[in-house]
This record gives C-alpha cells, sequence and structure tokens, in this order.
C-alpha cells in the first residue's frame, strides 16, 4: 500500500477513536440483510434522535476501539458491522436499534459500550428496554414529589376532621 492511503487509513482511524471516546453510548449491529427502504428509515430515525450511523471497516474499528481504550469491544467486529454513536442520549441508539430489530429480522445487535465501559448484546438490550431520559426524570420527579403530596394529604384530613368536630 501507498503512504498516502495507509496516512489516510491511519486518520479515519483518529477519527473513529474520537468518537469512540467521546460517545455515551456505542451500539454496534450487523445490518445486512435490509433493504434499502428499510435502511433509509432507520437512518432516518438515528438521525432524528441526534446519533450518528456508520458502516465502518471492522479493521479500522478494531484499531479505533483500542486507541479509545475500549479493545474489549474488539471481539464484535466480525463480519459486516456498523456503528451508532450517541454523545448525548445514552439509551436512544440501543432504543430505537432494539425497537427496529423487532421488525427487521435481518437488523442483529452485536454488542457496544455504554459510558466507556464495554456492554454486551443482552446489556445493550436491557438498557434499550429502560425509558427514555424525559420518562426518567418524569419518574424521579414523581417520587420526589411523593413525601410532599403524603404530608399534604395528610394536613387536609386534619384540617377536615378539625371542621367536621367543630
Amino acid at each position: 500500500m501507498s503512504e498516502a492511503i495507509i496516512a489516510k487509513k491511519a486518520e479515519l482511524v483518529d477519527v473513529v477513536a474520537e468518537k469512540m471516546k467521546a460517545a455515551a453510548s456505542i451500539v454496534v449491529v450487523d445490518a445486512r440483510g435490509l433493504t434499502v427502504e428499510q435502511d433509509t428509515v432507520l437512518r432516518r430515525e438515528l438521525r432524528g434522535s441526534e446519533v450518528e450511523y456508520k458502516v465502518i471497516k471492522n479493521s479500522i474499528l478494531r484499531r479505533a476501539a483500542e486507541q479509545a481504550g475500549l479493545g474489549e469491544l474488539a471481539s464484535v467486529f466480525v463480519g459486516p458491522s456498523a456503528v451508532a454513536f450517541s454523545n448525548e442520549d445514552v439509551i436512544a441508539p440501543a432504543k430505537i436499534l432494539n425497537d427496529f430489530a423487532k421488525t427487521a429480522d435481518a437488523l442483529e445487535i452485536k454488542g457496544g459500550a455504554i459510558e466507556g465501559a464495554v456492554a454486551s448484546k443482552e446489556e445493550i438490550v436491557a438498557l434499550a428496554t429502560l425509558p427514555n431520559r424525559e420518562g426518567l426524570l418524569s419518574m424521579l420527579l414523581s417520587v420526589l414529589q411523593a413525601p410532599v403530596r403524603n404530608v399534604a394529604l395528610a394536613v387536609k384530613a386534619v384540617a377536615e376532621s378539625k371542621e367536621d368536630a367543630a
């Protein structure tokens, strides 16, 4: 290979490694067998959630994973691999890809990384079943409001009982 090609591939490895380091979550899938229409729909859904989705050669992914400190992730780079990177929402790529895999048999989740830690296929699927960030925040808010609501109901009940007694 010429030195220009090697330099270009090294640069691509650096770019992918930086994306891996910056990503809140990474999901690796085998998208072999998807129709063009299915692939277009999947990419549109991912883009709508600000998830970057790329098909990258396994040799480049392995080197980038090593460089990013995710060497254990190299084991999932077998066969055709597409990678979804999300810098904001940890759950979004896993949720979208898992939901899409239910309708498209050709899409298979291989594994990934969550906040810098390598995750198995099962962990990615478990992550996909969690509610999104807004859902989790609303659950937290509900839990935080419960004690205040209970105190308010108790005060109201005491006030009503005092009125009835008077």
